[in-house]
């Protein structure tokens, strides 16, 4: 084929992109659009966007940005035009109007690799019903009754196997207490078997193609991990058809108290729904946990203050279930735990496992002078926030105590009511509104429990350098590799 000939072929398919393109102009000139800058034609700015940086700082992109346009800007995202906002009054604004003015709109890729009934793709009424199946799993009154035994025996049981003086992973280490937990809570895996293992294995592969670039060509980590999905649905699959088996025959299921059991006696979703949202869940029960706990680690070894406050904490307890014979952790413990729950909120506010969220406006909007126009993506920034200096004072300090007496922004003197109402406001590390993620409170029970019986037992150094990077997943490069001792306080 001549050069001649290829260009008439092309020339439609470049006409058609160009006409696009002018319209999209057009388009805009018909809005009061954010300053900002588009970028490259089809790239956009995705590629500087996404580049890494430090997890407890926007990055250089976000700081260009704000510093040149302001908190609200255009770009063009992830092939989209793009309203990006680091406000957190429109931040919030955005959450509290899903299913109104916007609705979640995550890239094709995450959808295609999470399966298109996962509650993270899923809007209105079937995100809705997934997610009531959720939160009716985990209801205040299973968390009392049958999760928190669970956790507590999932720490212990890594917690035991911590040699003193070793050195080790500890987001490895939590990201088995986490997949373990999740394992056993969702289809009743004993953690250390073949197939717990073996599914281990594979979701390792899946996670690594999750956030990696959505290159669908053989040998790509995106490759990898679309067949290791497939072999985790074979793998759900079979234990369902085992659970439905059993059901026929009137056999009685000890097992009906897992997610698996739960969803096949109180739902009637069909087998694809299920496996996609038993792998979801899998995969957000298991990830954002797991980085959650490794950052409490990295940010409580740098702050000997709240190390010795959190044991002062821990001794007291423990010390009064001793006196009352008890041995496992139960709910009042739990509640006691007032100083813990406010390093947890200290670690999700520096920390940000969750960077922003993908949504789009479902119809045209203005925000403070501002167009949002129809179908448009746009991107609340949750990290721009939890970092903003005119949100909560000193943002790159981990400062636990700020949370204390309703002190959000954690001012040496005493802020005023209606501050520290607006700072809680903006807080959202779990996001808000009608998507508010359905497993926060176990979250923050793994957290609180894992952190009881850490600072209890052992006594903590960083090995070599190593922080948490945003890629824009949050991950330690190096595992965050510490040395431990163990010791008794009580």
């Amino acid at each position: 084929m001549s050069h001649s000939e290829l260009a008439v072929l092309l020339l439609p398919s470049i006409l058609s992109l160009l006409l696009v393109f002018i319209l999209m102009q057009r388009k805009q000139a018909r809005f009061n659009l954010p300053p900002g800058n588009m970028g490259w034609p089809f790239l956009g700015e995705t590629i500087g966007y996404l580049k890494p940086y430090s997890a407890t700082s926007i990055g250089e992109f976000m700081e260009q940005h704000i510093s040149r346009y302001g908190k609200i800007y255009k770009s063009n995202l992830f092939g989209e035009p793009t309203i990006v906002s680091a406000d957190a009054g429109l931040n919030r604004f955005i959450l509290q109007s899903e299913g109104r003015l916007f609705e979640c709109s995550y890239p094709r890729s995450i959808g295609g690799i999470l399966g298109k009934w996962s509650m993270l793709v899923l809007v209105g009424d079937m995100h809705r019903n997934m997610r009531n199946i959720s939160l009716n799993f985990l209801s205040h009154a299973r968390l009392r009754s049958h999760l928190l035994k669970e956790v507590e025996k999932q720490t212990l049981l890594v917690l035991s196997s911590w040699k003193e003086n070793c050195t080790f992973s500890a987001q490895d280490e939590a990201k088995k207490f986490t997949f373990n937990l999740m394992a056993k809570h969702m289809m009743s895996l004993d953690p250390g078997k073949p197939e717990t293992e073996q599914l281990k294995k594979e979701y390792v592969t899946f996670m690594k193609g999750v956030v990696s670039a959505p290159l669908n060509f053989p040998g790509t980590p995106y490759r990898k991990a679309l067949k290791s999905r497939s072999t985790i649905l074979k793998f759900i699959e079979q234990k369902m058809d085992e659970r439905i088996a059993r059901l026929k025959e009137g056999v009685e299921d000890l097992e009906e108290d897992d997610l698996l059991g739960w969803v096949l006696k109180h739902s009637n979703l069909s087998t694809e729904q299920i496996l996609d949202l038993i792998l979801s869940l899998l995969f957000a029960g298991h990830e954002t946990s797991s980085v959650s706990i490794a950052l409490a680690i990295y940010f409580l070894q740098a702050c000997p203050g709240a190390i010795q406050q959190l044991k002062e904490e821990h001794i007291e307890i423990s010390r009064a279930k001793k006196q009352s014979g008890e041995m496992e952790m139960n709910w009042d413990d739990y509640k006691k735990m007032e100083f813990t729950q406010c390093v947890i909120s200290e670690t999700l506010r520096l920390g940000n496992v969750v960077r922003f969220l993908h949504r789009k406006a479902v119809r045209d909007v203005r925000y403070k002078g501002y167009d949002i126009p129809c179908g448009w993506k746009v991107l609340p920034v949750i990290s721009a926030v939890h970092l903003d200096s005119t949100v909560f004072d000193q943002p790159q300090q981990f400062n636990p105590w700020r949370w204390q007496h309703n002190n959000a922004r954690g001012s040496s003197t005493c802020s005023s009511a209606a501050a520290a109402a607006a700072s809680s406001n903006y807080f959202m590390p779990f996001g808000g509104g009608p998507r508010l993620c359905a497993g926060s409170e176990l979250a923050k029970l793994e957290m609180a429990v894992f952190i009881h019986h850490l600072v209890l037992n052992f006594h903590w150094e960083l090995v070599g350098t190593d922080q948490a990077f945003a890629f824009p997943f949050v991950d330690f490069p190096k595992g965050l590799p510490i040395r431990v001792k163990q010791h008794t306080v009580i």
